[in-house]
């Protein structure tokens, strides 16, 4: 387990555990998909770098409660799935 998610520091930072969670699982499908980790670190952990990312302000989620990286404008991620339809 990853001793971050064990703080309170992580909760806090995000807005709560619900947003940490959903977070957590919308950067992991982005680096899943593809996407290029936002840190520089030796592991290759995926929850380890976005635990990471999290900590170092580079990812976060807007109140649409849609993934966002520091410094990326404001619309839709094409990774952002409309679920209503289903």
């Amino acid at each position: 387990m990853i001793d971050a998610l064990k703080e309170e520091e992580i909760v806090r930072k995000v807005g709560g555990r619900f947003k940490l969670s959903t977070l957590i699982q919308k950067r992991l499908v982005a680096l899943n998909a593809g996407a290029r980790p936002l840190v520089d670190t030796n592991s290759n952990v995926k929850l380890e770098i976005v635990v990471q990312e999290i900590l170092q302000d580079k990812i976060y989620l807007d109140a649409s409660q849609h993934l966002r990286t520091v410094g990326e404008p404001e619309m839709s991620s094409p990774l952002d799935f409309d679920l209503s339809s289903i």
